[in-house]
């Protein structure tokens, strides 16, 4: 039952009914609706923020899983950047340092200029963010590799080009000398057998009988072969290319012919004493880039370390030399 208020009207000096005018009503009504509007967006508000609807439970589950993988994937990618950056190190100081080649620059390997800053800013990635991020690190991987792998194409070409040089290089003696007996007369001012004076001498002189086989020290050309008349006899020179001549001298007969490719080991001519000789000898010399060098330091091919020191003190040896 509806309650009717009433209030004292000092004017009539009576009691009479309280009447709410229509504005009044509807006013009461519009402010109501108007808290009850206010309180239910706050409402809405506070759930929204801290309470997840089920689909961004599932959206907040994708994410937290791909926040874990990708977290795994950038593991990975950091290890593999690590053993990138090893053969780098490894391509450049010591391969490269064998061979004598340029070290190859970093700008040339495609190297990231600023470090990413992966981790700081995963939380504001979308899913196209992180694969584009983790797309861009592989591609950079990828270069590298790329030119990583060309780089190891050049060093085997240099291990083919090292081969050919080393079998370019003269490496033995021209006679057998196994018991190290043969050596005569080293490299360095000697005592010249016919004008009796010191001089220059320019090789080291194998004594050994007439007709003993002479080997060639390393593969080459054959540049000179035969007598022409400087003192040497029938003597051989071999180009060996790399900056490499060597001259065998005083042969009793040639066995070879200008331009003929010949291999390290290959008999080239017989000892003898032709042209300015005092006896049968090899006269045999070595010289890079026209400067001769000392012969003794190209025997480490068959030579076992002790022999050498003898050959060593055997060569140093002051005396007369044969030629």
């Amino acid at each position: 039952m509806k309650k009717i208020k009433y209030f004292y009207n000092t004017n009539s000096l009576r009691y009479e009914k309280l009447e709410t005018p229509l504005h009044v009503k509807l006013l009461r009504v519009l402010g109501f609706l108007a808290a009850s509007i206010v309180t239910s967006l706050i409402i809405v508000a506070i759930a929204f923020r801290y309470i997840d609807s089920p689909k961004e439970k599932v959206m907040s589950g994708r994410f937290e899983n791909m926040q874990n993988n990708y977290a795994v994937l950038q593991d990975r990618v950091q290890k593999l950047q690590q053993q990138m950056t090893d053969l780098e190190k490894r391509d450049n100081n010591v391969y490269r340092s064998i061979f004598e080649a340029d070290p190859i620059p970093d700008s040339a390997r495609v190297k990231e200029m600023e470090k990413k800053k992966e981790l700081e800013l995963l939380q504001g990635m979308d899913e196209n963010d992180l694969s584009g991020s983790i797309a861009r690190t592989l591609n950079n991987l990828t270069m590298r590799i790329e030119y990583e792998d060309k780089s190891y194409n050049e060093i085997e070409g240099f291990v083919k080009n090292k081969e050919v040089m080393l079998a370019a290089t003269p490496a033995i003696q021209p006679v057998s000398n196994k018991d190290l007996s043969r050596i005569a007369s080293g490299f360095g001012h000697r005592i010249d057998p016919v004008y009796k004076t010191v001089k220059m001498h320019a090789g080291l002189d194998f004594a050994a009988p007439q007709g003993t086989p002479i080997y060639a020290t390393a593969n080459g050309t054959i540049s000179v072969a035969g007598n022409t008349g400087n003192g040497y006899g029938n003597h051989v020179i071999i180009n060996h290319g790399y900056g490499y001549e060597t001259l065998y001298g005083h042969m009793v007969k040639v066995k070879c012919s200008p331009g003929q490719k010949i291999k390290r080991g290959e008999i080239i001519g017989y000892v003898g004493s032709t042209g300015k000789s005092t006896g049968p000898h090899c006269h045999y010399e070595v010289h890079k880039n026209g400067k001769p060098l000392d012969p003794v330091y190209f025997f480490y091919n068959d030579l076992t370390p002790e022999q050498y020191d003898r050959l060593l003190k055997m060569a140093s040896a002051s005396n007369q030399s044969f030629d």
